[in-house]
């Protein structure tokens, strides 16, 4: 199974077109983490699972979605409701009690991958406004492959092209 999971495009809509028209087909879910600074009934946004960040003022996105894809829990929250810039605590604590094994985040424009207990969680970075040691690659979304016996996370740069020394690879 695969996701695509992309976060605080701040209201770049046509990044999120590029996007979706050209990975949209190849994944089986796609999950924007939030800060899209978009309309729910945008038509972008049919069929994909959307929350609600902090810059998302005046919207009805829920703070979290749970969701299952092929036998999967997946958790998305935007993430400043966990204070994921301060730590994983909160989000981590969410996590085990509704026994998710993906959990997608954004809000800190970072991003990011680790494993924990079994449990991958995963931050695309801002696609729009990078922040930290990577933001000279210009904007990020991640792309989750699930398996069997392990998942992995590939980033992706504005132009669509993986960025090959961030792949990760975790043994389930």
């Amino acid at each position: 199974m695969k996701l695509l999971a992309v976060s605080d495009n701040h209201g770049d809509r046509e990044i999120l077109q590029t996007i979706f028209e050209a990975y949209g087909h190849q994944v089986d879910a796609i999950f924007h983490c939030g800060d899209s600074e978009m309309t729910q009934d945008d038509p972008l946004f049919k069929g994909v699972q959307v929350v609600k960040g902090n810059n998302d003022f005046g919207t009805d996105f829920p703070n979290e979605v749970q969701q299952m894809v092929d036998g999967t829990k997946i958790f998305m929250t935007h993430g400043h409701l966990y204070d994921v810039s301060m730590s994983l605590t909160r989000l981590d604590l969410k996590a085990r009690e509704i026994g998710a094994s993906v959990v997608l985040f954004g809000h800190t424009h970072r991003l990011a991958a680790e494993m924990s207990q079994g449990r991958l969680y995963v931050n695309p970075g801002s696609i729009s406004l990078p922040r930290g040691e990577y933001a000279s690659i210009g904007g990020t979304f991640a792309i989750i492959e699930v398996l069997p016996d392990q998942m992995r996370v590939d980033f992706y740069d504005r132009e669509l092209k993986k960025v090959a020394q961030l792949h990760q690879q975790f043994q389930r």
